[in-house]
């Protein structure tokens, strides 16, 4: 049992209460050392150390009695897009495969996502409403998934109010959050080879090939995007990485691909999901999107709509960060 936990068993109370005064004394009185003498030093210390034991295994005995309910949740910001909802499939059938006895559930970030669905029958909760529910329903033991891509703002608000869930008196016992997909090296390694492998087979080694993140340019984490086009690079000159609101960006990629007189630019999301950026700011037919930029420059375009979580590749580092947390509860 936790230390914390320990001292704050309504037992301790009661056992320090009962030592502090010798059995000579009436309530509310000092000690009389004249009076009490010897048998303060031979009565009292025994009787402390048998009531403290007494509390002690009593507190033990409780937790023992109380079975863990344990829970998973995972939360993403979210999409609206039915064809993209497949990727949400597969990372739950891969996480109820690793977790089979666990409770799994999902929450969506984006209250603007989560009203559009609510319209048409499909209600998914927010992260504080999930967490609620889990708490209300007795869970105690709950693992918080973010299938964010990078640790940046939607992430530290998740686990702060994460945080002050496990902080609410009678609520969870334990609450763990689980780091985004990016969160070391050695994530965008394996998260760079990852994409790598799943590059089209038609590719040939002179076409270019640019990944979608979405960045954050009011963030610092926002550098790792620039991180994972490095690593890229070094494996592979002709992939590159830019980002919808972040650095680097497409007006920072194109000179780059005229340098290199690249011919055709694959076009693939760097998200967990082939959402709205996917489809409208990526491959989309408007004048801003990617698209259609590169086309206006001369690059013939072939668009990849398959989200990172649609890759087993990708989704066993999320798992591997669940199961990091997932073991400390």
């Amino acid at each position: 049992m936790p230390v914390d936990t320990l001292f704050q068993c309504p037992y301790m109370e009661w056992v320090v209460t009962a030592a502090d005064r010798c059995p000579m004394e009436g309530p509310g009185t000092r000690p009389n050392t004249k009076d009490c003498g010897m048998k303060k030093k031979s009565l009292c210390a025994p009787l402390f150390v048998v009531l403290l034991l007494a509390g002690i295994l009593n507190c033990f005995a409780a937790s023992a009695d109380k079975t863990p309910k344990k829970a998973i949740l995972l939360v993403a910001f979210g999409t609206s897009v039915p064809e993209a909802q497949k990727s949400f499939a597969l990372i739950e059938t891969e996480v109820k495969k690793s977790f089979p006895d666990v409770e799994t559930r999902w929450a969506f970030e984006s209250r603007i996502i989560r009203n559009k669905l609510a319209k048409e029958g499909n209600v998914f909760l927010s992260p504080e409403s999930a967490l609620a529910k889990l708490m209300d329903e007795g869970y105690t033991h709950v693992a918080v998934v973010s299938l964010q891509t990078i640790p940046g703002r939607e992430f530290h608000d998740l686990n702060r109010n994460v945080r002050l869930f496990g902080q609410m008196a009678g609520g969870f016992e334990q609450i763990q959050v689980a780091w985004p997909l990016l969160s070391s090296h050695e994530d965008m390694k394996r998260a760079a080879k990852a994409m790598l492998d799943n590059i089209p087979a038609g590719r040939k080694p002179e076409d270019a090939v640019l990944l979608m993140g979405h960045g954050n340019g009011k963030h610092p984490s926002d550098a790792i995007y620039l991180a994972m086009h490095h690593i890229l690079q070094q494996i592979d000159p002709n992939v590159f990485v830019a980002t919808v609101d972040g650095y680097p960006g497409i007006d920072d990629i194109l000179p780059k691909l005229k340098e290199k007189k690249i011919g055709k630019v694959y076009l693939m999301p760097f998200m967990a999901v082939a959402g709205d950026h996917a489809v409208n700011d990526m491959a989309g037919d408007k004048p801003q999107s990617w698209k259609s930029i590169l086309g206006k420059e001369g690059f013939t375009c072939e668009t990849v709509l398959k989200g990172t979580a649609e890759y087993p590749e990708i989704v066993d580092i999320w798992i591997e960060h669940l199961r990091e947390v997932f073991n400390r509860l």
